[in-house]
């Protein structure tokens, strides 16, 4: 980018900070619990942790840059454009630093009116739109770019459908940060938040409807002016890169043979374009940690990370789909006291308060935590709930 305000590393002030990341984020006991195999009894409880939780790289380069940017900048006005990451400890740490959030205008989009040249803007590892990227850059101001380079890897995949005239499919939630970053940088698209989704979508590609029910049901999730014949003729699939890999790989699947079957095998490559494997491998090493923990012998399992976490979200989805009793939370505010637990269930607004959650005698709880949750607050909750287990 020409902008010479851009930037897009830390800078070089990783030795300052790295002693104030491991006292906010780090913890002993889950290095202690990793070291004996990933397991550790206490007192009634076998705590069970997955091969792979917590902060990826990603998110710890992010929150890194974060912390470096207001190292290097110690008297200037910063904002960041959204949270850092989907964690409620580290954005209200950011605060505490005087990393401010931008407002936002009564129709829920974001106020720039306040951001001056001599400010610097961090943008988080969701990214940002390219109407907001643009929109700083005619500001003027000091731009930190923490986007995850899977993401932009993802973005890089749907510019190459503009370039040959594909509608970007994108598997991903329309209202997420990382997928409305992705789809503006698409000149046609179209987000499916499922599988349900793409097959609705497949079976208007062979059959035809209504053009005006289906610009209805995806008024919230498609490109402005969509027209669902013009622009289903030509389709590459892309995601948000925290979604399930699975659901992801059988929508690509759907479309491509949608596309066969429509135009035949000579016409395929005219009508449809593989995205590849854009899941980001943290997300898929943690999806398959998961799957580790529902073994038998597993009596429930905690799932912790923010309550807006996607990629938190789906692990949850995982256990939810094998029937084990498990409980997603965001901190260890949600355990008691006594044999409580307010969690999300997937779907409801409101938190679901369950009581008796923990069986008795002697179980083994799973946990696992997204990819935006800290050490620190895994360990957190496994101590308040070995406390009230073993009162």
């Amino acid at each position: 980018m020409a902008n010479t305000t851009y930037h897009r590393k830390g800078f070089g002030l990783k030795d300052q900070i790295t002693a104030e990341l491991t006292t906010e984020y780090h913890s002993e006991l889950i290095a202690k619990i990793r070291a004996n195999g990933n397991e550790l009894k206490m007192g009634r409880l076998i705590i069970r942790l997955a091969e792979a939780f917590g902060f990826c790289w990603g998110v710890e380069r992010a929150v890194s840059m974060a912390y470096e940017t207001r190292q290097h900048f110690p008297n200037r006005q910063i904002y960041i454009t959204n949270e850092i990451i989907h964690n409620p400890l580290v954005n209200e740490n950011l605060q505490k630093k005087e990393v401010s959030f931008l407002p936002l205008n009564e129709d829920g989009s974001k106020d720039f009116r306040n951001i001056k040249p001599n400010d610097v803007v961090i943008l988080p590892a969701f990214g940002a739109s390219a109407e907001e990227l643009k929109t700083l850059i005619d500001i003027g101001c000091e731009i930190v770019d923490t986007t995850c380079p899977w993401v932009s890897r993802v973005w890089n995949r749907v510019a190459k459908y503009e370039e040959a005239e594909f509608t970007a499919i994108i598997h991903g939630k329309y209202n997420h940060e990382e997928t409305i970053a992705t789809a503006s940088r698409a000149k046609r698209y179209l987000i499916l938040q499922n599988l349900a989704e793409a097959k609705w979508v497949c079976e208007y590609i062979l059959k035809g409807g209504e053009p005006e029910a289906f610009k209805q049901l995806f008024s919230n999730a498609s490109s402005a002016g969509f027209d669902p014949i013009a622009d289903l003729i030509r389709v590459g699939v892309a995601n948000q890169t925290t979604m399930l890999k699975t659901e992801t790989e059988q929508i690509g699947k759907l479309f491509e043979q949608t596309m066969l079957s429509k135009y035949g095998p000579t016409q395929l490559d005219e009508h449809f374009i593989s995205a590849g494997d854009t899941i980001c491998d943290a997300t898929q090493e943690r999806q398959d940690a998961m799957q580790g923990l529902l073994s038998p012998d597993v009596n429930c399992l905690l799932v912790i990370g923010g309550f807006n976490s996607s990629n938190t979200g789906h692990l949850q989805e995982i256990a939810e789909s094998k029937g084990v009793h498990s409980y997603h939370i965001d901190s260890a505010e949600r355990i008691g006291p006594g044999n409580v637990i307010m969690h999300k269930v997937r779907e409801c607004k409101d938190l679901q308060l369950t009581e008796n959650w923990l069986p008795e005698g002697e179980i083994t709880l799973g946990v696992t935590a997204g990819a935006s949750t800290p050490d620190q607050v895994v360990a957190q909750v496994i101590e308040k709930t070995a406390q009230f287990a073993n009162s």
